[in-house]
């Protein structure tokens, strides 16, 4: 992880989630997150324009982009991110523009890999901005999570499958970090090390949002039915308490105390993972899903959840529900007593909220993934294939004000998975097609931040201590490196009860000793480690989980089991003894997929050389594939095709080439991978020869890439419906030359 500093003034706070607040209160002209200031799809923008034309009518500017999410619209400026470039030049891009007239203020690309995610789903989960600070976030699809200042620059960054075992399947479904107070909070699912490793699970993590420290992980659920999700959290005052609310991969609902991560209540909604966020009015959360029904052979169900519970609430919890409704990736709006969703086929609906009654429904196209919009009055919609509209709702329907079909070049419908985005008197669209700004060409341009929303009345705090919290909370250092912990405390129900004196002790870990201090300082002679710093104040304690890691060369053969500080690979991994000594097996996943990778260094290594041993097993025709990672290229040795295959983006093989190559199973090979990263070029070579015999002078496969991946973890990867094995491990800097 990088940081940056940032001067800000403390104290002021931005929400972005709430209950709703009364209309005619101070406007909001931010439209800072995907679902607005108000977290549930709700504007109360008025003079916004009920008509618009591409060809001009109403079309204050437009950008050519690539979009897919929905733009955030704050400080003056519009945000986005999408992809870019083509062949080799394929990118993850983001992009500020000046709200008012389109002038494009900076950009960033970014080299996609580590994924499996097709070129046609980057860009998927939407830019989150801090109307207080300025800084803009993003969470790339490929895990890269990013911290702007105003001007582009990188304030700070963690690289989340590296770094926090995030996963990156085939389906792109990204979630959208929130902010809440001083935190950034975000849904992550996969597998990661210590206590947090195994079987992948889906988590959330909260980090400072100046900083980038992890303040908390959470991990409320069990084994996820599917770890591509996008539901995006939102946050309520219920009860005195400040919850988190989301859905979760499991199938559930929960709500976790917003401070601490601690679980309130959960709901569990569906078979499948819920990628519906959330809405909330009073203290009823309202959510839907597409998947099949827990009691009964139905698809789809929009429910509406009594959020005051404890506990398990999933016979208790419920008010109402309407079945078969399959509302599985769109999210709710709600307003003055409605509930609008659109379903998987998009048709939107409206739902009287007292009683679950559905009192409408219109048909907006053939494919429901984005969420609508209420403001001025209207619904403003989108639809996959290319379809926006303008409509205007009533008691028994919708009137139809305005529709639009929007084209990329040759006259292809151009896809739209992102929302309008309200704001400054104009409505902002990103879409494939491009940016678009929608408007009274007339109306004054005045730019102002949102209201900041009462969520309702929290607890007084007790100042009696429940619940205590190290910060930060998880810890990449190198060795030498001194870290400075501190010890928060809470009370039952979520409220700060300030700094708390501590005793701290080391589990795990060589360094100095903390004494009262909390002032860390890892060992310089120690090896690569992993622990925990654990603190201790009356009854109770906390821990932060460290990581640190020598300089190169590392070496490594098993012979003390699994290393602790290796990150990923879920439960098909362990030690295993064969051949009279300790091996690493990767076996086949007993659900999902096959594919994994696991990284063993941080992401900030570039110029080193990763070696291994090894082996793979045979049955019948089946045969796996066996590679290692050097800062995001991949040399994967493929069994069935008998060749090497040199990439860094699998669902696209940007920049790969493949190389024959024969090898058998049952026979150990040494496998040497070595990257150079130039000015202009990273230079990527391979060796690839059986153990037993001397290292070939020449290397086995060559490959350029123009557009250079700077820097990335060392890893092991494979595919294995049957065993592979690793040993000998070495990860070693590169000589001059």
């Amino acid at each position: 992880m990088t940081k940056g500093t940032l001067g800000v003034t403390a104290g002021v706070t931005l929400l972005v989630a709430l209950l709703l607040l009364p209309f005619g209160s101070a406007a909001a002209q931010d439209w800072p997150s995907w679902r607005g200031p108000m977290q549930n799809g709700v504007s109360d923008q008025t003079g916004l324009v009920s008509s618009w034309s591409v060809d001009g009518e109403n079309l204050i500017w437009f950008q050519e982009y690539i979009g897919r999410s929905t733009p955030a619209v704050f400080d003056g400026r519009v945000c986005a991110n999408g992809r870019t470039g083509d062949g080799v030049a394929k990118k993850e891009i983001v992009t500020c523009w000046n709200a008012e007239d389109g002038t494009r203020l900076w950009e960033h690309t970014f080299s996609v890999f580590n994924t499996t995610v097709p070129y046609n789903r980057v860009g998927w989960g939407s830019v989150t901005g801090d109307p207080e600070t300025g800084l803009l976030y993003a969470l790339n699809v490929d895990g890269h999570l990013h911290a702007f200042d105003r001007d582009g620059g990188i304030v700070w960054s963690w690289r989340l499958g590296e770094d926090l075992g995030r996963a990156s399947g085939y389906g792109g479904r990204t979630s959208t970090p929130i902010l809440d107070e001083d935190r950034l909070v975000l849904s992550v699912i996969g597998s990661a090390w210590g206590d947090l490793g195994g079987p992948p699970r889906h988590r959330y993590a909260a980090f400072d949002k100046a900083t980038g420290d992890v303040l908390w992980v959470a991990t409320p659920g069990g084994q996820p039915a599917d770890l591509n999700t996008q539901s995006v959290p939102i946050v309520a005052v219920v009860g005195g308490q400040r919850l988190l609310i989301d859905g979760n991969a499991d199938g559930r609902i929960y709500a976790l105390q917003a401070r601490t991560g601690r679980k309130v209540w959960e709901f569990h909604l569906s078979q499948r993972g819920i990628n519906v966020s959330p809405v909330i009015a009073g203290d009823t959360v309202y959510i839907a899903h597409s998947e099949e029904n827990l009691d009964e052979g139905t698809m789809g169900r929009v429910v509406a959840i009594d959020a005051t519970g404890r506990g398990d609430i999933t016979a208790t919890g419920e008010k109402w529900r309407i079945n078969e409704l399959a509302v599985g990736f769109s999210s709710p709006a709600i307003h003055d007593g409605r509930l609008y969703v659109i379903d998987n086929s998009a048709n939107l609906s409206a739902i009287d909220v007292a009683g679950g009654t559905v009192l409408w429904e219109h048909s907006v196209g053939t494919v429901g993934k984005s969420s609508p919009v209420w403001a001025d009055g209207r619904l403003y919609v989108t639809e996959v294939n290319g379809n926006v509209h303008i409509l205007e709702p009533g008691p028994d329907g919708v009137t139809e004000l305005d529709s639009e079909d929007l084209e990329v070049e040759g006259g292809r419908e151009a896809e739209i998975y992102g929302s309008f985005a309200p704001a400054y008197g104009r409505l902002y669209l990103t879409a494939e097609s491009g940016v678009y700004a929608i408007g009274d060409p007339e109306a004054s341009f005045e730019p102002a931040p949102a209201a900041s929303p009462d969520l309702g009345p929290e607890s007084a705090p007790t100042g009696t201590v429940a619940n205590l919290q190290v910060v930060p909370a998880e810890v990449i250092a190198a060795a030498g490196e001194t870290i400075d912990f501190r010890l928060l405390a809470f009370d039952a129900n979520g409220q700060p009860a300030g700094e708390a004196s501590a005793s701290w002790t080391l589990e795990g870990l060589a360094g100095s000793s903390l004494g009262g201090s909390g002032e860390f300082q890892a060992s310089p002679e120690a090896a690569n480690q992993a622990g925990r710093v654990i603190a201790t104040a009356g009854d109770g304690s906390a821990a932060a989980r460290v990581r640190i890691f020598s300089p190169l060369p590392w070496t490594e053969d098993f012979e003390s089991g699994r290393p602790g500080h290796w990150i990923g690979g879920g439960g098909s991994l362990a030690v295993v003894e064969e051949e009279g000594r300790k091996l690493f097996r990767k076996g086949p996943s007993r659900t999902g997929i096959h594919r994994h990778a696991i990284y063993i260094g941080p992401s900030t290594l570039s110029n080193y050389t990763v070696q291994a041993d090894v082996m793979s097993t045979e049955r019948g025709r089946r045969r796996p594939d066996i590679g290692l990672i050097n800062s995001g290229y991949t040399m994967d040795l493929q069994g069935n095709h008998q060749r090497i295959e040199v990439r860094s983006w699998a669902a696209e093989l940007r920049m790969a080439e493949r190389f024959p190559f024969a090898w058998d199973p049952d026979s150990w090979y040494r496998l040497k991978l070595r990257v150079d990263i130039e000015a202009d070029r990273a230079l990527i070579r391979g060796k690839a020869w059986p153990r037993g015999e001397a290292e070939p002078a020449e290397w086995t496969v060559t490959v350029e890439d123009p557009e250079p991946v700077r820097q990335g973890s060392p890893g092991l990867i494979g595919y294995s419906p049957i065993d592979i094995y690793y040993d000998n491990v070495q990860v070693t800097e590169n000589p001059s030359s």
